[in-house]
This record gives structure tokens, sequence and C-alpha cells, in this order.
């Protein structure tokens, strides 16, 4: 009888063990995990002494591949618009849109479900100022922050630091025009003291 109850009793616990471990839930990546993530960004700026407005927004949708759990290597594409006004009439409009790839590698988890990164990127970029009828071209790279939330094991929202460190190079499409270099490091001031240009997004992991 005890024999019976003992060998009962390990079956039980047997059951117990491996229904606590189908229960157990990965908040991570993986070797061959493929991603689908969307960033969006906006900013706005309202300047009364001078009545200068500022509007802009940024959609960048990215697709990466995970070589490792670590590190991932992606495409991405991307589109900014801008608007100024100065006393209710349009002084700027300007569109652009990019093509680029991407490397991210991910260097720290704080607790199960936040994941912090540091992610590099190279692109190619055309700017159309509208009311001045002309296009500019160029390149850039850019390093970037950002961490990932996973709600559940499969959607994960985003919050991004862009162009925290950065270069750009680009050129006026009109004839006689030299190109113009840039180099920012971003640390930030009275307008947005986190560096950069934050954006928010959402990921999704096939």
């Amino acid at each position: 009888m005890k024999k019976l109850l003992f060998t009962a009793a390990v079956a039980v616990l047997g059951f117990t063990s491996v229904s606590a471990q189908e229960e157990v839930k990965t908040y991570s990546f993986g070797e061959g995990d493929i991603f689908i993530e969307g960033m969006v960004g906006f900013s706005s700026s309202n300047d009364k002494n001078t009545e200068v407005k500022e509007n802009g927004f940024e959609i960048s949708p990215k697709l990466g591949y995970f070589m490792s759990e670590d590190l991932a290597i992606g495409g991405e594409l991307s589109f900014m618009s801008s608007k100024e006004e100065t006393a209710g009439t349009d002084t700027a409009d300007q569109s652009t849109f990019g093509v680029g790839v991407f490397a991210r590698y991910y260097f720290l988890d704080l607790g199960e479900r936040f994941k912090t990164y540091t992610e590099f990127g190279v692109g190619y970029a055309s700017t159309n100022y509208e009311l001045a009828d002309f296009k500019v071209n160029g390149f850039g790279a850019g390093l970037d922050l950002g961490i990932n939330y996973f709600v559940t094991e499969k959607i994960a929202l985003t919050f991004g630091l862009k162009n925290v460190l950065s270069f750009a190079s680009a050129k006026a499409d009109v004839d006689g025009a030299e190109a113009v270099s840039e180099f920012n490091l971003g640390f930030g001031d009275v307008a947005n003291p986190f560096g950069g240009n934050a954006a928010f997004g959402i990921l999704f992991k096939l």
C-alpha cells in the first residue's frame, strides 16, 4: 500500500513539474527569429515671439533577422514630413524618403520583459523641399539606443532615441551645389533633454 501511494505521489509531482515547465513563458529572442517593427516619431514647436510653428512626423518600418540571441541584422524604410508656418503662412514644407540597413545588439536585460539595445544603421535618403522646388540627396550613419517591453511572447513595445551619434553628407540636386557634411552627438538640450529624436513603436516576433 505504501509503495502504491509513493508511486502515485511521484506521478503527481512529475505531472505538476511538466505542467509548470509548459507554462513558463520566454520573453526573449533566439537565433533564427524574425521580427517586424514599426517606429513612429512626432515633433511640434510653437515660438510665440516669432510666430513660427513647426510640426513633423516620421514612420520607420523595419524587418530584422537574429544571427544569435543578441545580434540582429536587417533593413528599413523611412518617411519623414515636416511643415513650418510663420504668422499663419507656409514658409517650409519638406518630405524625406529613405532606405537603409542596420545591426542591432541587445546588451542588457532589465527584468524578465525589458530588453535594451543599441543599433547602428547606414542609409540613403532624398528630401524634397516643396516650396523651393528642389531636392537634396545624401547618405548617413547613426547610432540609436532603445528598449523593448514584451507585452506577450510575440509582441513588444519599443521606445528609442534615434541618432544619438550620427554623421550625414548631403548635396542639393542643383547645378554648382557642393556637399554638406554634418556630425552630431546628441547630448540633448532644453527642448529634448534625452538627446536624439525620441520615437515609439511596436515589434512583432514571427
